[in-house]
């Protein structure tokens, strides 16, 4: 077998049975995704590779570091090719890391380049891809197309005119584009440089006037109703851990008049205002039918030095280790208690909470929705082959990987949609591999088929109902 031919990853006839005629041919439904729907709207092409495969990408940023490679090559003045040919130094030193793979992959498709991305080929490869990128077939919607995209869910601040949403809509060029409800600024009461000139921007946006707490409540459902009119059906929250605490009224009520007057909060007062928020927009989720996603578990912003120079989300975040049982089973409990609770995707970052993860999925599904609490796909480090595994193997040995709504991207690059190849590769693998050691029945391939193409595809397609 050779490297990323017709069968890579696929090690026996079955799972090369599954992937072929059924995985395959799947249209891809991005559930959670970073793209820019500026980016979208505009339909951009990108001058060059680097352009498309390096702006924002945090994962090769990281390796080139690791690497010894100056950081004016990653997010610095560095020309583009300049920092390109550094990547491709860098390529050869990611063996076993999902980036390789994931390079090589993106190279083939949409491009077509089977080599070996290396020093002595970054100029060709850079070449052949921006020459490419100068052609309409490469322009971002055509992209979109080649990979067989039905549905894109981007990430969006409350406070979002969406604009580009509504030009994408209007241009109606064959994909959906739909905005997520992404309110984590709202959260961040204790930090009143962030919190207080947000409050500002929903002001603005939502044309509440906010000087108490109900005005707040007022102004996010008004930016949620406005969310819903344009396609919305998802919200996000990007956690290190949940938010549980007991709080009554009156103390939300006081806690956010301590924040607009800039009054220093106790940590106790900062965790009750999140808990309180989290379930006001949940209940939000919940009157709508949306669906609710927590991504759980990321330490974030660990280098302050780097975060003063270059902001957040630019590659010094980690796995962290949080207590996360307790307060998660108190959230959900909460709301399924006045049966509230909102379809729910729980992400978990730490693979040795894997089955902590799994197992409470289990406690609030309650019959209403096949799969209404998920144990959403493997993400961020982990989202590479052992991840994967990792996190299907805790689902199906605790809950019901057949109702699984399988995998989204997560990125921010138009160049990510092989992921859902190698998602699939891995699932198909991993039946196949059963069929053939004897733990699931050949006779039954029709059924394993159409289960493969159910978490590929109609899994998703019917839980969020696009």
């Amino acid at each position: 077998m050779s490297f990323l031919d017709d069968n890579f990853l696929l090690q026996t006839k079955t799972a090369q049975r599954l992937y072929h005629e059924h995985a395959k041919a799947m249209p891809i439904i991005d559930y959670h995704c970073h793209l820019s729907p500026e980016a979208i709207a505009s339909d951009r092409k990108f001058d060059n590779l680097t352009q498309i495969w390096l702006e924002g990408d945090h994962y090769k940023w990281r390796a080139m570091r690791t690497n010894g490679i100056p950081e004016r090559y990653c997010t610095g003045d560095a020309d583009d090719y300049a920092k390109f040919e550094k990547w491709a130094q860098t390529v050869p030193y990611t063996v076993r890391n999902p980036l390789y793979h994931w390079t090589h992959m993106e190279l083939k498709r949409p491009f077509g380049v089977e080599k070996i991305l290396k020093h002595e080929t970054a100029r060709e490869i850079y070449n052949t891809c921006t020459d490419m990128l100068q052609s309409d077939e490469y322009s971002v919607r055509s992209i979109l197309h080649q990979m067989k995209v039905e549905v894109i869910c981007t990430t969006d601040d409350p406070t979002d005119t969406l604009e580009h949403h509504q030009k994408i809509k209007a241009d109606d060029f064959g994909i959906q584009v739909l905005p997520t409800f992404r309110c984590d600024k709202i959260l961040a009461i204790e930090s009143p440089d962030v919190f207080l000139p947000y409050l500002e921007q929903l002001e603005e946006s939502s044309g509440v006037s906010i000087s108490n707490f109900q005005q707040l409540l007022d102004a996010l459902k008004q930016r949620h109703d406005f969310f819903h009119e344009q396609g919305c059906r998802l919200s996000d929250h990007g956690l290190n851990t949940m938010y549980a605490a007991d709080y009554t009224d009156e103390e939300i009520k006081n806690i956010f008049q301590k924040a607009l007057q800039k009054q220093t909060l106790t940590e106790e007062e900062a965790l009750k205002f999140k808990s309180a928020m989290l379930v006001h927009m949940a209940l939000l989720d919940h009157s709508k039918n949306w669906t609710q996603q927590f991504h759980l578990g990321a330490l974030r912003n660990n280098n302050t030095r780097m975060m003063r120079e270059l902001g957040p989300d630019t590659g010094f975040d980690s796995i962290g280790d949080f207590g996360v049982a307790e307060p998660l089973s108190r959230f959900l409990d909460k709301l399924d208690n006045s049966d509230q609770l909102a379809k729910t995707i729980l992400y978990n970052l730490n693979p040795s909470q894997n089955e902590l993860f799994a197992t409470m999925i289990g406690n609030f599904n309650d019959g209403s929705t096949p799969g209404k609490i998920q144990f959403g796909s493997a993400w961020w480090f982990l989202d590479q082959k052992d991840g994967m595994e990792k996190q299907m193997n805790a689902l199906s040995n605790m809950g019901l990987l057949s109702r699984f709504v399988g995998m989204l991207t997560d990125s921010r690059s138009f160049l990510s949609y092989p992921r859902h190849e190698y998602f699939r590769r891995i699932l198909c693998n991993l039946i196949g591999n059963d069929v053939e050691n004897g733990e699931l029945p050949a006779s039954e391939m029709e059924w394993l088929g159409q289960l493969v193409e159910n978490i590929s595809y109609h899994n998703a397609k019917s839980y969020f109902g696009f």
